[in-house]
């Protein structure tokens, strides 16, 4: 063949691989519950807001109703609805960020999917991404980072991205006040689980192995990833996990305190605990009015009486229950639980920046060191010494104050706890450092910005990393 037509010949397979297909017949597969729609970009088949599940409010979630026949899965599903609405943002950071805030709704148990193939009896590694945002806000779009096109292409995998009951929608303790609300504690996890359930029967249909399936998560992600690593009912829906910058939550709170914290949520609304169900009709914004209350009240009582509240105050976040979640994280027992799982587990060099909120960014030493000794004391130069003996080649003073030490000492500690069980799979961890040059160097690799390099999105991103080669 001459080098014009194989030119010619390379130039039409990329242009067609380029092509936006859409069409009735186009991209369309089955799930248990009934054929879905997508499109396919780039060559990659894309699929959004498919349901995984239904649930009524502070119930157990189940598999959504079967349809008729073929659902349309262009456009992301409906997300979370969060404590305090957004109705304001920070312009600078809301340009790094580039948030895609979504439309709300209860009904929000819904998944996306990215692939090279369907129906091709191809095995492929599943990636399964759990968003951040603690356990409080988020979702599966939030960030365009999260985009699963170039990821699917890239490893020749599938990736499922999730959404799912967030704060009090998805942890008021309800459980001492009958049956249907015994799992109320931890529902939004027992959503992830169904999510896991999908996966395992439906994937194959769209080019997966559900005997190979990777979660990994960001932030309350890789929280997510530590919880369900710890549930019992969860072993065997998944095979290899990945916590990104999420070590940050070593306990959970235990049914004492969560059952008071539902208790006092119903004395809030003025519900009678005979009139429980009552909860259900009562409008999201009340709810959340109440549940804020609910744990200033709790926190204050636990003060008067001496009792330590966790390092990050009351919150909305999985529990031990006894049954969903029977053991503390990290306890011996959830690290048997996940001794065949490895683990990749790491954190960014600066995440929550303090030269950020204090506007130090570009600060001389002298202003950078009475800003550590506000924290340090009369450890400040002993402080200063470790930073620079660690970090010799630090380009400006806020450098030495940016170092994390809300993330990696839990990572450092978690990986020594799995890599310590007897007979464990291994675990890897990573440290990513890259500094992004995005106003002036201003955000470094500040929390979140290695997630562009895990999905191979810089150019969606660049916003945030500059988009550079």
């Amino acid at each position: 063949m001459k080098l014009a037509s194989i030119i010619t010949f390379i130039l039409f397979a990329v242009l067609s691989n380029a092509q936006l297909k859409t069409g009735e017949n186009i991209a369309v597969t089955s799930t248990h519950t009934g054929k879905v729609r997508g499109y396919i970009n780039n060559g990659i088949y894309t699929y959004k807001g498919i349901p995984y599940g239904e649930a009524n409010r502070f119930e157990a979630p189940a598999s959504p109703k079967a349809w008729e026949g073929v659902r349309s899965s262009l456009t992301y599903g409906p997300v979370a609805p969060l404590m305090t609405p957004t109705t304001t943002v920070s312009d600078e950071s809301e340009w790094v960020f580039d948030h895609n805030w979504g439309f709300t709704n209860e009904n929000c148990l819904v998944l996306n999917v990215w692939t090279p193939g369907i129906n091709d009896g191809k095995k492929r590694p599943v990636l399964f991404w759990i968003h951040g945002g603690g356990f409080a806000a988020g979702s599966s779009q939030e960030l365009p980072s999260y985009d699963g096109e170039n990821l699917a292409r890239r490893g020749d995998v599938v990736v499922v991205s999730i959404n799912h009951r967030l704060n009090i929608l998805g942890f008021l303790d309800l459980s001492a006040f009958g049956e249907k609300y015994k799992y109320s504690a931890n529902q939004s996890i027992l959503d992830m689980r169904l999510a896991l359930e999908w996966v395992r029967d439906n994937i194959s249909n769209f080019g997966g192995d559900a005997k190979n399936v990777t979660i990994f998560g960001q932030s309350g992600g890789g929280a997510k990833v530590n919880t369900l690593m710890a549930m019992p009912s969860a072993k065997g829906l998944f095979h290899k996990a990945i916590n990104q910058s999420g070590a940050f939550r070593g306990s959970m709170l235990e049914k004492d305190i969560t059952q008071k914290m539902g208790a006092e949520v119903l004395n809030q609304l003025n519900i009678s605990f005979d009139k429980v169900d009552d909860i259900q009709k009562v409008p999201f914004s009340q709810l959340a009015d109440a549940g804020r209350k609910a744990l200033a009240n709790i926190s204050e009582k636990m003060k008067a009486e001496g009792k330590t509240l966790p390092a990050f105050g009351l919150n909305w976040g999985p529990s031990v229950d006894g049954d969903v979640l029977p053991y503390q994280l990290l306890a011996p027992e959830a690290l048997e639980l996940s001794k065949d799982v490895p683990l990749m587990i790491g954190t960014t060099i600066n995440e929550f920046m303090p030269s950020l909120a204090q506007n130090l960014a570009n600060a001389p030493e002298d202003k950078i060191i009475e800003s550590l000794k506000k924290t340090y004391g009369d450890k400040t130069d002993a402080f200063l010494a470790a930073a620079k003996k660690a970090y010799p080649d630090y380009k400006k003073p806020s450098d030495l104050m940016d170092i994390d030490i809300r993330f990696r000492p839990g990572a450092v500690y978690q990986a020594n706890l799995k890599s310590a069980v007897p007979g464990g799979a291994p675990v890897y961890m990573y440290l990513f450092d890259w500094q992004s040059p995005v106003l002036d160097g201003k955000y470094k690799a500040i929390h979140c910005m290695e997630i562009a390099f895990a999905f191979d999105n810089i150019q969606r991103t660049k916003n945030m990393t500059g988009g550079t080669p």
